[in-house]
């Protein structure tokens, strides 16, 4: 966590890109994704809460209806290899819902929600959703206005790498994609 690049290097070579393009075209024969067809082709399951609340907020985050190809592969590409400070921007879009540039308390604990239950299954949280919420509120609101800037957001996230780790939503995405992306429905 707090380095410049993402850590997992695997590489998506064009005949990865060129088998995803074709399970986009397969998918979405009108060259338009929808969030249904998005989670379809990640292998998403209706009855998995957390993992489609996950994608919801992941699609939206890109664009608000439908995204083509090239969306599609751009965001792959910003959440799988982007630099920090473009993946700290994109965070921060995420968790700002109703898009006013200010995080407050409802919005952090909603994604912290989804993150801390896909999180649990794989490693132990001895906090609570409102505890972290209330933790991350104590290191990055600086100015103690009950909001969180993004400026606020960037910077708090690089100071303290338990942030960074919530803040970043990283939920080990390069190795979700490698082993989801070609799934199919």
């Amino acid at each position: 966590m707090g380095q410049e690049e993402s850590t997992d290097h695997k590489e998506v070579d064009l005949a990865q890109i060129q088998e995803l393009c074709t399970t986009f075209m397969k998918e979405c024969p009108s060259g338009a994704l929808y969030l249904h067809e998005f989670k379809r082709i990640f292998g998403v399951q209706t009855e998995s809460e957390e993992e489609s609340a996950f994608m919801e907020t992941l699609f939206r985050s890109f664009d608000t209806n439908q995204a083509n190809f090239m969306e599609y592969v751009a965001a792959l590409h910003l959440v799988l290899r982007g630099k920090l400070e473009d993946r700290l921007k994109w965070s921060f879009k995420v968790y700002d819902r109703d898009g006013n540039g200010r995080l407050d308390r409802q919005e952090v604990k909603q994604i912290i929600k989804i993150i801390y239950k896909i999180k649990m299954r794989t490693r132990d949280m001895n906090m609570t959703p409102c505890e972290v919420c209330d933790r991350i509120f104590e290191l990055v609101d600086q100015d103690q206005d009950g909001q969180i800037s993004l400026t606020e957001f960037m910077e708090g996230a690089q100071k303290d790498e338990w942030v960074m780790d919530l803040l970043t939503l990283d939920v080990n995405a390069s190795s979700w994609f490698i082993q989801n992306w070609n799934k199919g429905p």
